[in-house]
């Protein structure tokens, strides 16, 4: 092997196997936010385990995990309020002057111990909606409202401990319940670590899976566009706050079932340490981003650090200068990363690997190439000028009348003798992309974005499918359905469809052509037992899908591998890929039968010897996108495609072109019926007509798949 091929592999492998695909995928994920804040966690934990003695025993670990639930709760409070967008300053002034009131209730009052605690709780609502009415209903700002309702709650609290913190103290009230919650446990766990744990359980089932926890997301992101959408957000913040002064309420049950007493202390400095631990946890104070698991992994790391500070000796101002520097950090990291993880992401996402085509085959017109260029598409007639936008894959009907899709999520037909009556025939909700009738007159259509969807003959939008199995080994969810692009139909009823990408999205799916990775896949949904199932993945950008003649096995495009494809779907070599056509002169896009046993298949794009170097240079690429405006990017030519005829074999016979760029700029599609070849575009703004020599004006494409309707069928 000479020197050059050595280089050439070692390039191939050093693109092939790069790491920066993994962790774009990591810094994509959810999860890996509040990870590191949990590996803080932890390290914290094996730190004092090594510096303080017995920290990790039995009793010592009990003790932390009490005192740290009550903690807990009023975590849940600060966290519920950042999220919706606000903040509550009065948690620690609500904290206390539940504490007052739950002791007040059983020591002075005799109540029974469910009593105290109902009364207790409902105190706590009370004060949350306060906060509720004020920001809510009167729309005053958060900052100001708490910290006033912070001075006079707490007022309050010092007027009414100073007065009876003596008769509670001297009380000789017990109840074996009020110890219970206060020092009791259940299966080696403490009370209040019990109830946290079930009441996190709750709050995270209500933010992630309930209409409310999603409008008090909706409303925390944007609460204007919450409101244009419908949500009653003066509702949404009121019951916040009622929310958060009810779980302060929790937590000062159990603080005072633990101590018995009051003390001018009591939930002093928990705004800031609340607001520190929930920031730290991955809290955003802009709102709208969090949960309950990252508070309360935040939570820990607070009380971590105080708790260890005190066992270390060191004074709690210590502690209260640290956690103030710990919410400056917060602060800083929950701005700056806000501001630019997308940037992040963006450029360690797109990740270019080493792609060599092969020599580049001769389009040059009178040379008797099969791809040589002509002016067959030049003058080809225009339909529906003007009155459709981006009509990616056209279609017609056994009545002779023609589909196309929109770029505003709509299927336009026109009908009458030249196609003069245009109508839309449904709406979508999303952008058609490839279109196929099924045997009962059903247009299936792949909706980029939503997934795989059928129209009935009078219009009705139904769902076929959205998602496919989840890959084994990607980091990714990839099961729901992204960019699902064309489609055709078994005699079976099989529907098979591509989907282009599963990394990017309409808007950027030219991205995933300059990585030259291949996320694409082609699907198999089963109208019979509703099932959808991937059949092969890592493709580059799974296109255009036809069933080959025989219903034996089915083409693919791959536009961005330049070649076409053939998967067998049965007979012998069921399972069997194969390369039907490489190295193609341009990105093959649609694919669709013709009238004399061969094909027709759309190229979208043509390569020149600048793309071809360009794909070789995986470092050029990345540099390309980070530095270069969008439009700058260097392209293949998406203005002069063409239209490439295939024989029964699948081997090219001839070329259909249009030099001038002028009739149709992009083409993406075309379709064969009653012996005319109808072509469509992405980007255009007509539907193609160009009549073919030679064609059997007979000849139906729905017809082909489907035969002649009975004359008996309704």
């Amino acid at each position: 092997m000479t020197t050059s091929a050595l280089l050439v592999n070692a390039k191939r492998l050093r693109y092939k196997w790069s790491l920066r695909q993994i962790f774009a995928d990591l810094f994509a994920k959810t999860w890996m936010e509040p990870a590191v804040p949990f590996t803080v966690l932890v390290l914290l934990i094996l730190g004092f385990a090594l510096i303080v003695p017995h920290y990790l025993s039995v009793y010592n670990a009990q003790s932390l995990s009490r005192f740290f639930s009550e903690f807990g709760f009023v975590a849940i409070a600060m966290a519920l309020t950042l999220m919706s967008g606000g903040i509550d300053l009065s948690v620690g002034s609500t904290f206390a002057l539940c504490n007052f009131v739950a002791l007040a209730c059983f020591t002075l009052l005799g109540l029974p111990v469910p009593l105290a605690i109902a009364v207790t709780l409902a105190a706590g609502a009370l004060l949350g909606a306060v906060n509720g009415v004020f920001i809510g209903f009167l729309r005053t700002r958060p900052f100001l409202t708490t910290l006033v309702t912070l001075i006079v709650y707490r007022g309050i609290y010092d007027l009414l401990s100073q007065r009876y913190s003596p008769a509670i103290v001297m009380s000789t009230a017990s109840s074996k319940f009020w110890d219970w919650l206060g020092n009791g446990g259940f299966l080696g766990l403490p009370s209040t670590l019990c109830a946290l744990i079930v009441l996190g359980v709750i709050g995270h089932i209500l933010l992630s899976r309930s209409r409310l926890g999603w409008h008090l997301i909706a409303v925390g992101s944007s609460r204007r566009s919450a409101r244009h959408a419908g949500i009653s957000t003066e509702k949404v913040l009121f019951s916040t706050y009622v929310v958060s002064g009810f779980a302060c309420a929790v937590g000062a049950v159990f603080f005072a079932t633990r101590l018995n007493s009051t003390g001018p202390d009591v939930g002093e400095n928990y705004a800031l340490e609340m607001l520190a631990a929930v920031m730290i946890g991955g809290v955003s104070l802009a709102g709208g981003k969090g949960s309950i698991g990252r508070a309360l992994i935040g939570t820990g790391i607070i009380f971590l650090i105080s708790n260890g500070l005190a066992q270390l000796g060191y004074s709690g101002d210590v502690a209260t200068a640290v956690n103030g520097a710990i919410l400056l950090l917060a602060i800083s990291i929950d701005v700056k990363w806000s501001k630019n993880r997308g940037k992040a992401i963006q450029k360690s996402y797109v990740n270019p690997t080493y792609v060599d085509y092969g020599a580049l085959p001769d389009t040059r017109a009178g040379t008797g190439s099969p791809y040589a260029m002509n002016d067959r598409l030049t003058h080809s007639e225009a339909i529906g000028l003007n009155q459709i936008e981006g009509p990616e894959d056209v279609i017609l009907d056994r009545e002779g009348r023609l589909y196309g899709g929109t770029r505003l999520g709509t299927i336009v037909r026109f009908s009458g003798q030249n196609f003069e009556h245009r109508e839309v025939f449904a709406h979508t909700g999303g952008r058609p992309l490839g279109l196929a009738f099924d045997k009962d007159d059903n247009l299936i259509v792949c909706v980029s974005g939503m997934g795989l969807y059928g129209v009935k003959p009078d219009g009705q939008v139904f769902k076929l499918t959205d998602e496919t199995n989840r890959s084994w080994f990607k980091l990714v969810d990839d099961s729901r359905l992204k960019l699902t692009d064309d489609l055709d139909i078994g005699a079976d009823g099989k529907i098979y469809f591509s989907e282009a990408t599963t990394r990017f999205d309409l808007a950027t799916w030219p991205v995933d052509g300059l990585e030259g990775r291949g996320s694409g896949r082609l699907v198999c949904y089963d109208p019979a037992t509703r099932r959808t199932r991937t059949l092969v993945d890592n493709i580059r950008f799974c296109n255009g899908i036809c069933m080959a003649h025989d219903n034996q096995s089915l083409l693919y495009a791959e536009t961005f591998g330049m070649r076409l494809m053939r998967y067998w779907v049965a007979g012998p070599n069921k399972g069997r890929i194969e390369v039907v056509i490489g190295n193609l002169p341009g990105s093959p896009d649609n694919i669709n039968r013709a009238s004399d046993g061969g094909y027709w298949l759309a190229l979208v794009a043509m390569r020149t010897p600048v793309t071809d170097i360009a794909m070789r240079h995986p470092g050029f690429r990345m540099r390309m996108i980070k530095r270069m405006p969008t439009d700058e990017w260097l392209l293949p030519n998406v203005n002069n495609g063409c239209i490439v005829k295939l024989d029964a074999s699948c081997r090219p016979v001839t070329s259909y072109w249009d030099p001038s760029a002028e009739s149709h700029p992009t083409l993406t599609s075309m379709r064969e019926d009653r012996g005319y070849l109808y072509l469509g575009g992405l980007e255009n703004n007509r539907i193609g007509r160009v009549k073919l020599e030679g064609a059997d004006p007979s000849w139906v494409s729905s017809e082909c798949y489907w035969g002649k309707r009975s004359s008996n069928t309704a």
